[in-house]
């Protein structure tokens, strides 16, 4: 088998249906299908110097689906997280990874997705959060938590 999914940055298996990571690269991208997955939502631009050239077709070429929402890291919007829940729900039970560059952009909005479905407590959010990053020394994410009404997550 090739490179596997669980060698990227940051990885994190949130359950066995959805994992998440920072920078992927096409290898392991390349081998997804054999994984077991279904989909692959990616929140890092194009214009990011982290960015795997082709990814779109790399998950395409194996059946998967893909989805590219590009969240600048400096200004997250509530639009960007609100496309992504749209995103989470749709996709139900499929077996999904979401991925950027240093799986930043992914804790926080994982985190508040599965808080306000009730999936985590805060603490449970709070903690996937922390484990990767703090959030509370970057003032677009500070913003983006308080218009979440999320501030509890990065106390």
């Amino acid at each position: 088998m090739s490179a596997r999914i669980e060698d990227s940055f940051n990885f994190r298996r949130v359950s066995p249906q959805l994992t998440t990571s920072g920078v992927v690269g096409a290898e392991r991208l390349a081998s997804l299908a054999e994984q077991g997955y279904r989909a692959v939502i990616n929140l890092l631009p194009d214009s990011s110097e982290q960015a795997v050239a082709g990814e779109a077709q790399l998950v395409l070429q194996q059946g998967l689906t893909y989805h590219h929402l590009a969240v600048d890291f400096a200004q997250p919007s509530v639009a960007d997280y609100e496309r992504f829940c749209t995103l989470m729900d749709e996709l139900g039970k499929a077996r999904v990874h979401v991925h950027c560059a240093a799986n930043y952009r992914v804790t926080a909005f994982y985190a508040c997705y599965a808080k306000q479905r009730g999936l985590w407590s805060a603490e449970q959010a709070k903690a996937f959060i922390h484990d990767v990053w703090a959030p509370q020394g970057y003032p677009g994410w500070q913003a983006w938590f308080e218009a979440l009404n999320e501030q509890v997550l990065i106390a």
